[in-house]
C-alpha cells in the first residue's frame, strides 16, 4: 500500500525530528523568558535558588565536583541498562577496535595471518603481514580493559565518565569553579548519556578525555610548575597520539608553542625548577611513547615506522585522506563489497568534493554534523555573544587553537564528530564562556540573559528524558535502541547457543550496502566458537569448508527482510 501524506511527511522529517525538537523547545524556553518579565519583575523561584545555591557548594569543592560529575554518568547510564541495553557493535571501526580488544585482552600485540584469510577479508582491518586492527592501540587497550572486567563496553562507560571529570578539571583551569561545574554538567547531558561515544565502541571518548588533559594542564603548569600536572599533559599527549594522530597533532602544536613561549620567557620560577618538574618529565614520556608506538608498529607491521593504518590504506584504498591528494590506483579486490565501498563510496565522495561546489557542500556536511554533536539548537543560542570572545583577552589563545582544528576539518576528505574529539574540552570551553558573556545581558533592566542561561541544561535534560521516554514507548523520534546491528547480534546469540563450533557463510544480495557487514571475527580466528566468512562461490568455498571440517556449516542470507540461518547446502 502506498504511503500517504502524513507517512511521507514523517519519513522526510524523521532524520531531523530530534532537532526540531529541541529547537522548538529551546524557542519556547526564549519566548517565556521574555514573556515573564515583560511587565514586572518576577522574583527568582525557589527552586531555582535552592538549586543554584547547592550547585555553588559543590562546585567551590573542585575535587569533589571532578568526582560527581564521572560518577554522575555512571549512574544516569547505568540506571538505563535494563531499558536501553548494551550497544552492539554496527559500523567497520567498531569492529576493528573490538578485535584490537580482543588481542590485548588475550595479551597479544598482534595475530598471526590466517591460512584461509582471504575468507575474512573485512574493512579497517590488515591481514598481512598480521592480522590486527588498522587503527592506533589505545582504544583497544580501553576496550580490552572492559573485556576483562566482563564486557568490552564497561571500558567504554567508565572512559566516557572519565571523560566529563576531566572536562570538569579541564574547565576549573580557564573558569570560576561554579561554571566549571556548568560547562562538566551539559557535556555530561550532551555526551555522556546518549551520545554515540557512549553507546557504541568508537573512540572518541578518549581522545576528548586526552584532549581535555593537556588543554587543563597548560595553565596550571604556566602558574605552578607542578609534576603532575606535567605527567598530565603527558599522558593526554600520548594518547592522542594512540587515538587521533593526525587531529591530535593539529590540536597540540599551538599548546606546544605556548608552552615554549611560556619557557623562554617566564621569569617567575626558577630555571632548574622548571627542566625538573617539566621539561624533563614531558621528555620522557613522549620519549616513551615514541619508543612504545614503534614497538608496537613493529610488531605489526614488521616495520617501526608503519603504522597498521599507512598498511590497510595502501593495500585497500583509492581515494586520498586529504583533499590535495591524488587517489591510487585501483587494487584487485578479492570481494566486491569491499570494491564498492573503496571505490563506489570513498572515492566517489572524494570526488564529488572536487568541484568548487561539491567543496562547499562538503564543507556544509562537516559543519551540520559537528554542530549537531557538540553544539545542537539548545547551545546555539550562545552564539550570540560569540563576537565577545575576541575582546576576551583570556579566551583568545582557545580561539586560536579552535581556528587550527577547523583547518584540519578543511582539509581532510571525510569528518565526523570523533574526529577532533581531541577539541571537545576547547568546544565545551568556548561554549560556556559565550553563556557566561549572554548571562549578564539584560534587556530594559531585566536579567534576560541569566534566564535564558538557566533555560539550556533544563532544555538538555528534557531532550534526554523525552528520548529515553520514546525508547521505552517505542515511539519512532530516532533510530530504535539498542543501537547497533541487531539482526548480526541475534543471529551470533543463536549460533553461540548451539552445541559445537560454527561456521557462518555470509552470502548478500547484489544491492547489498557496504557500510553495513557481517564478516567480522576475534582475534583468533580457530578457537572461535563461530567463525563468520564470505561466500566466494561453491568452487572457492571447498577450501574453508574442508579446513573447517569439524563446524556445524550455515548460510547466512544477510540483506533478507529478516535474516536467518539456514544449513549450508551440500
Amino acid at each position: 500500500m502506498p504511503a500517504g501524506p502524513a507517512e511521507r511527511i514523517f519519513a522526510l522529517i524523521a532524520p531531523s525530528l530530534l532537532v526540531i525538537i529541541e529547537a522548538l523547545l529551546m524557542i519556547a524556553a526564549v519566548a517565556l523568558t521574555f514573556l515573564s518579565q515583560r511587565s514586572t519583575s518576577v522574583p527568582e523561584p525557589p527552586l531555582f535558588f535552592k538549586i543554584q545555591r547547592a550547585f555553588g557548594r559543590l562546585a567551590r569543592r573542585k575535587r569533589l565536583a571532578i568526582v560527581v560529575t564521572g560518577l554522575s554518568v555512571l549512574a544516569a547510564r547505568g540506571v538505563l541498562i535494563p531499558l536501553l541495553g548494551i550497544p552492539h557493535p554496527k559500523v567497520h571501526d567498531e569492529f576493528s577496535f573490538l578485535l584490537a580488544a580482543d588481542t590485548f585482552a588475550h595479551a597479544r600485540l598482534t595475530n598471526p595471518t590466517h591460512p584461509m584469510w582471504i575468507h575474512f577479508e573485512s574493512f579497517h582491518i590488515i591481514q598481512h603481514p598480521t592480522y590486527m586492527s588498522m587503527y592506533p592501540p589505545a582504544q583497544g587497550l580501553m576496550l580490552a580493559t572492559g573485556q576483562i572486567m566482563g564486557h568490552p563496553w564497561i571500558g567504554q562507560l567508565l572512559t566516557t565518565a572519565l571523560l566529563c571529570s576531566a572536562i570538569c578539571w579541564m574547565l576549573q583551569a580557564w573558569l570560576p569553579p561554579t561554571w566549571a561545574l556548568f560547562g562538566a554538567f551539559l557535556a555530561v547531558l550532551r555526551i555522556g548519556i546518549l551520545s554515540y561515544w557512549m553507546n557504541g565502541y568508537i573512540a572518541g571518548s578518549l581522545a576528548a578525555l586526552a584532549g581535555a588533559l593537556v588543554l587543563g594542564a597548560l595553565p596550571r603548569i604556566k602558574h605552578h610548575a607542578r609534576l603532575s600536572y606535567a605527567v598530565a599533559m603527558g599522558l593526554g599527549i600520548a594518547v592522542l597520539a594512540n587515538t587521533r594522530p593526525f587531529e591530535g597533532l593539529v590540536f597540540c602544536l599551538p599548546i606546544a608553542a605556548a608552552l615554549v613561549i611560556w619557557l623562554l620567557t617566564q621569569k617567575r620560577i626558577v630555571v632548574a625548577t622548571v627542566f625538573r618538574r617539566v621539561v624533563l618529565p614531558l621528555s620522557l614520556i613522549l620519549a616513551a611513547t615514541g619508543a612504545g608506538m614503534g614497538y608496537y608498529f613493529w610488531r605489526v607491521t614488521g616495520n617501526p615506522f608503519v603504522m597498521p593504518y599507512q598498511v590497510n590504506r595502501q593495500t585497500y584504498a583509492v581515494a586520498p585522506y586529504f583533499i590535495w591528494g591524488q587517489p591510487r590506483p585501483v587494487p584487485v579486490y578479492n570481494h566486491a563489497v569491499m570494491r564498492d565501498f573503496y571505490v563506489g563510496l570513498e572515492l566517489h565522495s572524494y570526488q564529488s568534493g572536487l568541484t568548487p561546489r561539491g567543496f562547499f557542500r562538503h564543507l556544509l556536511f562537516k559543519g551540520y554534523a559537528l554542530w549537531i554533536f557538540y553544539v545542537g539548537p539548545a547551545l546555539t543560542i550562545s552564539f550570540f555573544s560569540f563576537l565577545y570572545l575576541f575582546r576576551d583577552r583570556r579566551m583568545r589563545f582557545p580561539l586560536l587553537v579552535a581556528a587550527a582544528v577547523v583547518f584540519s576539518v578543511i582539509i581532510e576528505t571525510w569528518t565526523s564528530p570523533h574526529y577532533v574529539a581531541a577539541a571537545t574540552g576547547l568546544f565545551v570551553l568556548l561554549l560556556v564562556q559565550c553563556l557566561r558573556h549572554l548571562h549578564c545581558w539584560r534587556w530594559k533592566g531585566k536579567p534576560i540573559g541569566a534566564a535564558i542561561v538557566r533555560a539550556v541544561p533544563v532544555v538538555c535534560l528534557t531532550m534526554i528524558v523525552l528520548r529515553i521516554g520514546a525508547a521505552a514507548t517505542h515511539v519512532p523520534i530516532e533510530p530504535p535502541w539498542k543501537h547497533g546491528d541487531i539482526d548480526r547480534a541475534d543471529i551470533l546469540r543463536e549460533l553461540e547457543a548451539l552445541p559445537g563450533k560454527q561456521l557462518a557463510i555470509v552470502r548478500y544480495s547484489p544491492s547489498h550496502s557496504p557500510h553495513s557487514e557481517w564478516v567480522y571475527n576475534r582475534a583468533d580466528i580457530d578457537a572461535a566458537k563461530v567463525v563468520w566468512a564470505r561466500d566466494m562461490g561453491k568452487k572457492d568455498n571447498q577450501e574453508l569448508l574442508e579446513y573447517f571440517s569439524d563446524r556445524k556449516i550455515w548460510l547466512v542470507e544477510a540483506d533478507s527482510p529478516a535474516p536467518r540461518l539456514l544449513p549450508y547446502p551440500d
